[in-house]
């Protein structure tokens, strides 16, 4: 059989299997048990299948995932988040846009603590949207700066989704991690800068706040040090300890798990059913992910054995296009996939197809990947299907689907120019690596 003629059967398989209604790893798992019966060989290829499946999940790569995610259990559930928010609000006086400009602060926050981007705006939705309807802020304006600050959670570290893709691509975690800080950081930047550069040209879309702190520098100062500070060590812990050499992503992840428990108890005590609601809930997403990862490996083997892949790639190259024109159109793609895919199943049906690719091409994969991550976000606020937008909607049903979609469109154009600044200078992505100690 063409090798044309299996790529299309597999895909159009997956998107029958997506449009009505089956669930990723299931769609996955069943389009793997199908090829590899009929094209590896009956029962050697589910054979082969199992143990594809078992070299999948049995990754040391992987081992910060199910860390990052219990890290983000912990702060959420015994609530150290919101403190740490309100400190940081107390700076802000009455800086234009304020309450739009903490969203993003609390992005970032929130981003460092958890890595999803769903929590982190059902969180922000909850506390901010109320507030901001009571300082008459303009619905488009408000409803965009908290979804897009929810977004952050996939850009800055830990990034329990970075580490899935890096591991897809089979590229360093570590390196990973480090290269989408300063990313992360730019479009926090962009979006800070927005906001406050819009609430300057148009007052009446984000009232002046009258009503700021009345505590005295020290007493800000002290609330600071006591809820804002602690998180650099927590930073630092995951972070700087990859970047100088000193642990691997899964030693970091693990003393970052176990400083995220004691700041935790320290703020609001012992509390066993916070502590087992922790544990539950980062042990069903672990799975969840490690289901749709599982299913990633299969699809990639089988898309390999039938030389879909090796066609693909001879089809491609066969243009003599540049590797940029390539990435362009790779990032087009990506969009177009993210108005109406999640992310996991864009990176799963995509990475076996553009990372050979792009190492054909002799494009930096870990460039490539940073972009990918920043289209992976941007897919979860792009309209129609956006699951950021939808969570918008849950914790805000007051707004119908046109105000949340058009909210979305600027912070989605950011996220544009995002990604035009990294790829016009890739440094801003391979800087921080070139630095880190191995």
């Amino acid at each position: 059989m063409e090798w044309w003629l299996v790529l299309l059967l597999i895909l159009g398989s997956l998107v029958v299997l997506f449009l009505i209604g089956v669930p990723i790893a299931f769609a996955f798992l069943f389009i793997n048990v199908v090829g590899a019966y009929l094209l590896w060989g009956h029962v050697v290829g589910l054979n082969q299948l199992i143990l594809s499946i078992m070299r999948s999940v049995t990754v040391f790569a992987l081992l910060p995932v199910p860390l990052f995610i219990l890290m983000g259990e912990i702060m959420f559930n015994f609530n150290v988040a919101p403190k740490m928010i309100d400190a940081i609000d107390n700076w802000l006086g009455k800086i234009p846009g304020r309450l739009s400009l903490l969203a993003v602060l609390a992005g970032v926050i929130f981003a460092t603590m958890s890595g999803s981007s769903l929590a982190g705006c059902a969180t922000l939705g909850e506390t901010l949207v109320p507030e901001m309807e009571r300082k008459g802020y303009d619905k488009n304006f408000s409803l965009g700066s908290i979804m897009s600050s929810g977004t952050l959670a996939a850009m800055i570290p830990p990034s329990a989704l970075g580490v899935l893709l890096a591991s897809l691509a089979q590229i360093s975690v570590g390196d990973f991690l480090i290269a989408i800080i300063i990313p992360g950081l730019i479009m926090a930047s962009l979006f800070g800068a927005y906001i406050v550069i819009r609430s300057i040209l148009q007052p009446n879309i984000a009232p002046k706040y009258e009503l700021v702190s009345k505590l005295s520098v020290r007493e800000k100062v002290i609330a600071t040090f006591k809820y804002v500070v602690p998180l650099s060590i927590i930073i630092f812990l995951v972070i700087g300890l990859i970047f100088l050499g000193v642990a691997t992503p899964t030693e970091a992840a693990a003393l970052g798990t176990l400083g995220c428990f004691f700041l935790a108890v320290i703020y609001s005590g012992w509390n066993w059913s916070y502590m087992k609601k922790s544990i539950y809930g980062s042990t069903s997403i672990t799975v969840m992910m490690f289901m749709i990862l599982t299913g990633a490996a299969g699809f990639s083997q089988i898309m390999a054995f039938t030389g879909a892949t090796q066609g693909l790639i001879e089809f491609a190259t066969s243009f003599h296009f540049s590797a940029i024109v390539y990435v362009l159109i790779m990032q087009a793609i990506l969009m177009i996939m993210g108005a109406f895919m999640e992310p996991l199943s864009i990176l799963m049906i995509t990475i076996p197809i553009f990372m050979p690719i792009i190492k054909t091409m002799h494009v930096n994969p870990l460039w490539f990947s940073v972009l990918m991550l920043i289209n992976m976000e941007m897919a979860t606020i792009t309209p129609p299907f956006g699951l950021v937008l939808f969570t918008m909607k849950a914790v805000a049903p007051g707004y119908t689907m046109e105000d949340i979609y058009k909210a979305s469109f600027p912070f989605v154009a950011l996220d544009v120019a995002s990604i035009i600044i990294l790829m016009l200078f890739p440094s801003l992505i391979l800087f921080l690596p070139g630095l880190a100690q191995h």
